[in-house]
């Protein structure tokens, strides 16, 4: 992927750390030197899927994601190489990844038309299932002679209740090459990334679910 003169500036501005931005908010009560409230970005549900997904009777919960501490944050992350990890300078999250990500994916349940009911741990709901997600890989990646990509990768465990169970377990990944030299380009590549990985996610979910429900040939007690 080829970029400008004033693009490349672009990106390499963007990729900086802001550590100076935040020292001159430390300095107390100097207005002027305050850095400017950052451009906030978000993501979509996914709402399309394998019109022969089955209809699950069964409940849902979706844990909040785990996630380490460089992807536990609203900041959005690039990386330029396998082992180094940085923050695009002046953007943000709506929140932080990990609750970004359970509220997708609880929308994206929702979107199948195809359960009974679905939502978060906190929620109090009753339910014969509990989704647990972990957020391994969530970044923009820009190695030296590879094209400027966004890589989504979630862990899946499905837990069956009461017997607290684990029923299956699974790893899903998108890759998405980065189309254009604005930022924007950036957050579109991710959408794209995540959403493909929701839709693996939700799918595998109903499927599992629905497989150990009928295995069991009985009516789930809820907790």
């Amino acid at each position: 992927m080829s970029f400008s003169p004033l693009s490349r500036r672009f990106f390499l501005r963007q990729a900086a750390l802001s550590s100076a931005a935040v020292g001159l908010a430390g300095c107390g009560g100097i207005s002027a030197l305050a850095p400017p409230a950052p451009q906030v970005y978000e993501l979509t549900p996914k709402n399309t899927f394998d019109p022969g997904l089955p209809k699950a009777s069964w409940q849902l919960l979706v844990d909040m994601p785990s996630a380490n501490a460089g992807i536990d944050t609203d900041r959005i992350a690039i990386s330029e190489s396998p082992t180094k990890l940085d923050y695009f300078a002046k953007v943000a999250w709506v929140d932080r990844a990990p609750a970004m990500v359970v509220g997708l994916l609880v929308e994206s349940f929702e979107n199948t038309g195809k359960i009974v009911s679905v939502g978060r741990q906190i929620s109090g709901l009753r339910a014969n299932y509990v989704l647990q997600p972990e957020i391994r890989e969530f970044r923009a990646e820009r190695w030296e002679g590879q094209p400027y990509r966004v890589r989504v990768r979630i862990g899946a465990k499905l837990v069956r209740f009461p017997q607290r169970t684990i029923i299956g377990g699974e790893s899903f990944e998108r890759v998405i090459e980065v189309k254009g030299p604005e930022f924007t380009d950036v957050v579109r590549a991710w959408d794209d990334a995540l959403g493909g990985v929701l839709k693996q996610v939700v799918e595998w979910t109903l499927r599992t679910g629905e497989r150990d429900d009928r295995a069991a040939g009985r009516p789930r007690r809820q907790v």
